[in-house]
């Protein structure tokens, strides 16, 4: 190889273009690590252009800006984007970086439905997460929801059925639950708790509901004032209810004790002479 020009001149060439990019490449790690290049600003902004209600962008940026590591260049945006997702309220966000010392970081906010279990929310969209209570009722009481690990879905998708199910009698469910064996419960805004038990097909609780919608009218004007507590809907061909209005009276249910006779009183069905 030594006397081959052609060879020599190709190994020079080779090992010219290696020290050029190692100088180049030094060079740019020392540029990126100047000052100038310190991420000086991060930037809070609404994911589809709508207010932010819950999350702060001054808390948010004070409780994350210490985690991030880095400056412009070397920032892991994936690590920040978790990051910002670990703040409540949070569903999802997205991180840029804008030349020359900023990063631009868009939130999407959970939107609360109702509570899950204890103490955490169940988004419209069927999440769930742990946020404050107290922010997510500003506006109103929040329906109560309840399941098993991985029935958030279901037991949204079941509470809009529901909703549209009992329109017709003027009734709106305000809390739905479903056991650890898979058996549905409504409570509804008038109080009313009704236990609609297992679904054997798609439809099942759909005609039991619409069975009760169907009577309910009738129940109501039999009770007349008394409030309906509990209404079982699992029977094939009927059901049970339990109601103030049925209840024995405490009085009723003791039994009647003969009033005792007067001494020297002659008895009212013996005949006196």
């Amino acid at each position: 190889m030594w006397h081959d020009p052609r060879a020599l001149n190709t190994t020079a060439s080779s090992l010219v273009a290696l020290v050029v990019l190692a100088c180049i490449t030094s060079g740019v790690w020392w540029l990126s690590q100047r000052p100038m290049f310190s991420l000086k600003a991060v930037t809070v902004e609404s994911m589809y252009q709508l207010p932010l209600r819950h999350v702060n962008e001054l808390t948010v940026r004070n409780g994350v800006i210490g985690k991030i590591r880095g400056n412009f260049f070397t920032t892991d945006l994936d690590q920040v984007r978790a990051t910002f997702e670990t703040v409540p309220w949070v569903r999802r966000a997205t991180v840029r970086r804008e030349w020359p010392d900023q990063l631009i970081v868009e939130v999407e906010e959970h939107e609360a439905l109702g509570t899950w279990g204890e103490g955490r929310l169940l988004s419209v969209k069927g999440d769930v997460f742990t946020a404050n209570l107290a922010e997510a009722d500003d506006d109103h009481e929040l329906p109560a929801f309840d399941g098993p690990k991985g029935s958030e879905k279901d037991v949204l998708a079941r509470f809009t059925e529901l909703r549209s199910w009992f329109a017709p009698v003027k009734l709106a469910p305000q809390a739905l639950s479903l056991s650890e064996r898979y058996a549905w419960t409504v409570r509804l805004d008038n109080g009313m708790s009704v236990a609609l038990g297992r679904e054997q097909d798609r439809d099942t609780l759909k005609k039991r509901v619409q069975r009760l919608v169907g009577v309910y009218p009738q129940l109501v004007a039999r009770l007349q004032e008394g409030r309906i507590d509990t209404i079982d809907m699992r029977y094939p061909n009927g059901l049970a209810l339990s109601s103030a209005a049925l209840a024995v009276p405490e009085d009723a249910s003791k039994p009647v004790k003969p009033a005792k006779k007067k001494p020297n009183q002659p008895n009212k069905t013996t005949k006196q002479t």
